[in-house]
């Protein structure tokens, strides 16, 4: 079994996702701890007072709203009585047995998963301390539940592959997925799962699943603010339908909040760092003939998608790496030098061209989602964080400019 925390400050957000996926027949709720009544009796806004009004008793909390899910094996089919069960166990375990709380059983996914909402505020006032909770308490509850009810452990699936795939979204198809929902899917799991450090890594992440984020032209009124919307791409990469505007996504993925996870996760990238470049550096030792098919199929087998970036005329001109098994998102070059795009071309396919080595005539021959976004002078970035949101060379005449001595005036004789 493998638990997700998640938390936030929009009781109803959270509520409306789980209450979309009943609607369109992809969940059910099974229980209602806390409430008074049986699940069947409830309507939207019972289950909504119920939590928001315990949320009002500490209007301080900048966190009220706890998103949880428990994902079991593919092949564990458990009966409702035993999901009701192993739900009260684990929310006895992490300190909410006295919480209201709602299960949803879910089965929009390849796996059988439970999404548990519920609020850390408690009668008093007082808020439940979710500090290291999925780390502590979370960890210690799930494998004694893994004991109690015979499930597979999630410890022995990581060692296989694929092992456990919580939370995997399915591409998003434009006309026949509810457009703002399926958005809302995507960008939620994806955001919450992945280690990435600009606008560029995310869209690299998202397009797999036909989904980009933009935040418009720098000449744009929503470039300015520091807007952002989320849109669906057909099957040639194009921007289709009505863009959802990141604020009225679930859990609200602004680009405001996104800048303060890419500093997060820039801090947390050394591990899934390490392990990439060690698969990369085997995968070249024991294959060191193979060509471009090759080198992306041997990746595969260890979870890891090999994203080439090339133009309309089949030109490379960039080269991104997620490892779906670490959570990850790199660009070759950040890996090791000799993992650039450039690089990695030269020895699969010795002889093809970049794009970079190519004199440039216009500006679009780089997409405008792999740019760098520029910042606007009101919205001055500390300057470890214009590291990773600006391009090296942007960044690296903005140091130089800020280490330039000023010339000294002669004096008059």
């Amino acid at each position: 079994m493998v638990a997700k925390i998640n938390s936030g400050t929009s009781i109803v957000g959270m509520l409306n996702y789980n209450e979309n996926k009943v609607g369109e027949g992809q969940a059910e709720l099974i229980m209602a701890s806390k409430y008074g009544t049986e699940p069947q009796h409830l309507n939207f806004y019972q289950k909504l007072e119920r939590l928001a009004h315990l949320a009002e008793r500490n209007s301080r909390a900048k966190t009220n709203a706890v998103h949880i899910s428990l994902n079991f094996d593919v092949g564990e089919n458990l009966l409702k009585d035993q999901l009701h069960s192993i739900a009260s166990r684990y929310m006895e375990g992490i300190g909410f047995g006295d919480q209201p709380f709602l299960v949803y059983q879910h089965f929009d996914a390849g796996h059988p998963h439970l999404h548990i909402a519920t609020t850390n505020i408690q009668p008093d006032g007082k808020r439940i301390d979710l500090h290291y909770l999925g780390k502590t308490k979370s960890e210690e509850t799930r494998q004694a539940i893994e004991i109690e009810f015979g499930l597979v452990k999630a410890e022995s699936k990581q060692k296989q592959a694929p092992g456990i795939r919580p939370l995997s979204p399915e591409k998003i198809r434009y006309g026949k997925t509810a457009t703002k929902r399926a958005i809302t899917n995507v960008v939620h799991q994806l955001t919450n799962q992945y280690n990435y450090t600009n606008l560029p890594e995310l869209n690299i992440l998202l397009k797999q699943y036909n989904v980009v984020a933009d935040c418009g032209a720098e000449d744009t009124r929503m470039f300015q603010k520091g807007g952002l919307v989320y849109q669906v791409l057909n099957e040639k990469g194009e921007k289709i339908g009505v863009p959802i505007k990141a604020s009225a996504i679930y859990g609200k993925p602004t680009l405001k909040n996104l800048e303060q996870k890419f500093q997060e996760n820039a801090d947390n990238r050394k591990y899934p760092k390490a392990m990439l470049k060690n698969m990369l550096d085997k995968t070249f030792h024991l294959n060191p003939k193979m060509d471009k098919v090759a080198f992306i199929a041997q990746l595969k087998k260890e979870q890891v998608e090999a994203i080439f970036r090339e133009n309309s005329q089949g030109k490379l001109y960039g080269l991104n790496f997620i490892d779906h098994k670490n959570k990850a998102v790199f660009k070759g070059s950040d890996i090791a030098e000799h993992y650039s795009a450039s690089k990695i071309l030269q020895r699969l396919e010795p002889g093809k061209k970049l794009i970079a080595d190519e004199p440039r005539q216009k500006a679009q021959a780089v997409p405008d989602d792999q740019k760098q976004r520029a910042v606007p002078q009101h919205r001055q970035i500390p300057l470890d964080l214009a590291a990773i949101l600006l391009p090296a060379q942007q960044h690296d005449e903005q140091i130089a400019k800020g280490f330039k001595r000023k010339k000294k005036r002669k004096l008059k004789t």
